[in-house]
């Protein structure tokens, strides 16, 4: 079981931009509005006369472990209450390179077939990369989505290894 602990969350009146203070990367930033607009999210920051730490050899700089590299982490929360129950659930979000989490967080379960996918991989890519990866990975699952939902198959949309 994972557990959070942390002292503060804040978030807009909207409660589309939520800060949670001490988490595991000790602040943690959250986007939940409708195309996640990071560069406006950097942009505000920068405004205040804050900064993300980001190094040139390291690129951005973290605590938690599992965040190493880019430190970028893009989830998209996405009902995929067929494709999900398919026997090869798993193995194609391994071949795309993503991951499926609970919308409550690590370790966490899907509620009503609605997952939290995001990139699998922090080494080895940018941002961009990783950004682009789950929007194509959640396009074709949402595809596969709908294909299984209209009584089809997935054998003409499996994905080839990424």
């Amino acid at each position: 079981m994972y557990l959070w602990f942390f002292s503060s969350c804040r978030h807009n009146d909207n409660k589309t931009f939520l800060v949670w203070v001490n988490e595991e990367d000790h602040l943690r930033v959250i986007s939940m509005q409708r195309g996640g607009n990071l560069r406006e999210i950097e942009d505000l920051f920068k405004e205040r006369g804050h900064e993300f730490m980001w190094s040139e050899h390291l690129g951005y700089v973290l605590t938690c472990p599992s965040n190493l590299g880019t430190g970028l982490r893009a989830g998209v929360h996405v009902k995929l209450a067929h494709v999900s129950r398919h026997e090869k659930f798993e193995e194609i979000l391994k071949r795309l390179r993503l991951q499926k989490r609970g919308t409550g967080g690590v370790d966490t379960a899907a509620v009503g077939g609605v997952f939290d996918i995001s990139n699998a991989d922090r080494l080895g890519f940018s941002e961009v990369q990783l950004v682009q990866l789950v929007v194509d990975g959640v396009q074709l699952l949402v595809q596969m989505e709908k294909q299984l939902e209209a009584g089809g198959e997935l054998d003409d949309l499996m994905p080839e290894q990424k």
